[in-house]
C-alpha cells in the first residue's frame, strides 16, 4: 500500500491526528506523534486573531520539535488575512498549513468561517488561492460533505481547492447540519476522490484498523484522519498503521498504560499551561482515558474534585490500590 504524499511532504503511514478544538493542543499532539500519528494538526487558529496580534492566538502557533511533521490549521474568510495567517504558520515551523472549511460550530459559521465557506465556493477558492500563493509549504483543506444533504458539494469544493493550489484535502463524511450524528457517508468521500488528482484523506467513523482499511478500500482515499476516536486513545495510531501495513491487530492499552499516559499528559499540560489550568483541562481528557475501566464513573468523579497535580495522581493511586494494584 502506497504511503501518502502531501506536496513535498512524504509520510510514513496512513493514520493522522485531525484538528480538534480543546483537544489537539501541543501536549496531546506530542503524545499522538509518539504513538504513531504520521501527521498531527493543531487546533484551529483564528486568522483574524493573528492579524490583530491577539496574544492567546499567537501562543497557539507554538510547535514542538518532537511534533514534526505538523500542520497548523487556520480559519477565516478574508483572503488577505488568511494569506498573512498562512505565512505566520510557516514562520512558526509548520510543515503544512491546513484551512478549516469544516467546523460546524455556530460561533464559527455565524461569521462566515468554517463550514459556512462551503456555501460560497468562489470565496472559498479565493481564500485557498491566497494562502497557497503566500507560502512555500503545502496548503491543505479540511471540509465536510456540504452544508446539508441538499447541498453535497464537497467534490466541487475539492476541485476548486486543487485548482487554487491545495496539495491535499480531508473530507469528513457528514454535513454541517449533521454535526457528529448518524453515520459518516463514505460514498460521498469516494465521489471527492474521483473528482480530483490531489490526495484525499478520509475522516469519520474510523475507530480501529479494520474500519480504517474499510474506509480506504471503499473510497480510495490515501489515509485516515482520526479525531474523536483518538481522544483518550492515542494508541489508535500505531494500531491502524500496523493493521494497514502488516495486517496485525495490536492489543489495546492495559489499565496501567492508560493511567501512566493520563499522568504523563497531565504533567505535560502543567509544564505548558500551569497547574491550575492543567488540572481543569485534564478532567475532560480523563473521562476519555478511563472509559470502560471498572468503576470508571467513581474514578471520574474523583478526578473532577482534584485541585492539584498531586491530588490527581493520589486519586489514581487510590484507585489502583482498591483494584488490587493490578492495572
Amino acid at each position: 500500500m502506497e504511503k501518502p504524499v502531501i506536496g513535498s511532504l512524504r509520510l510514513d503511514g496512513w493514520a493522522a491526528l485531525a484538528p480538534m478544538a480543546g483537544v489537539s493542543d501541543l501536549p496531546f499532539r506530542v503524545i499522538a506523534r509518539s504513538m504513531g500519528a504520521v501527521l498531527v494538526t493543531t487546533e484551529m487558529v483564528s486568522g483574524r486573531g493573528l492579524f490583530f496580534k491577539n496574544e492567546k492566538t499567537q501562543e497557539m502557533l507554538r510547535i514542538d520539535k518532537t511534533e514534526h511533521p505538523a500542520a497548523l490549521q487556520i480559519f477565516g474568510n478574508d483572503p488577505d488575512i488568511m494569506a498573512m495567517a498562512a505565512q505566520a504558520a510557516e514562520k512558526a515551523g509548520a510543515d503544512a498549513v491546513d484551512i478549516n472549511m469544516g467546523c460546524p460550530m455556530q460561533k464559527v459559521v455565524k461569521n462566515g468561517d468554517g463550514s459556512a465557506l462551503m456555501r460560497d465556493l468562489p470565496l472559498a477558492e479565493s481564500v485557498i488561492r491566497a494562502a497557497a500563493h503566500a507560502v512555500s509549504v503545502p496548503v491543505t483543506v479540511k471540509m465536510r460533505l456540504g452544508w446539508d444533504r441538499s447541498s453535497l458539494n464537497a467534490a466541487e469544493l475539492a476541485a476548486a481547492a486543487e485548482e487554487a493550489g491545495a496539495a491535499a484535502v480531508t473530507v469528513h463524511g457528514r454535513t454541517r447540519e449533521e454535526f457528529y450524528s448518524g453515520h459518516a457517508d463514505w460514498s460521498e468521500i469516494r465521489r471527492v476522490v474521483e473528482s480530483v488528482h490531489i490526495p484525499v484523506w478520509g475522516n469519520g467513523d474510523v475507530t480501529d484498523g479494520p474500519s480504517a482499511k474499510a474506509l480506504m478500500e471503499e473510497t480510495g482515499c490515501c489515509g485516515v484522519m482520526i479525531g474523536r476516536a483518538a481522544w483518550g486513545n492515542p494508541w489508535i495510531f500505531r494500531q491502524i498503521n500496523a493493521y494497514l501495513e502488516m495486517g496485525i491487530e495490536i492489543p489495546g492499552p492495559s489499565r496501567r498504560e492508560r493511567m501512566d499516559m493520563a499522568v504523563y499528559h497531565l504533567r505535560a499540560l502543567a509544564d505548558m499551561k500551569g497547574e491550575w489550568a492543567a488540572v481543569r483541562e485534564m478532567r475532560a481528557h480523563a473521562c476519555r482515558y478511563f472509559h470502560g475501566l471498572p468503576r470508571a464513573a467513581a474514578l471520574r468523579r474523583g478526578v473532577m474534585r482534584a485541585q492539584s497535580v498531586d491530588q490527581f495522581c493520589h486519586i489514581l493511586e487510590e484507585y489502583a490500590a482498591e483494584e488490587g494494584g493490578i492495572l
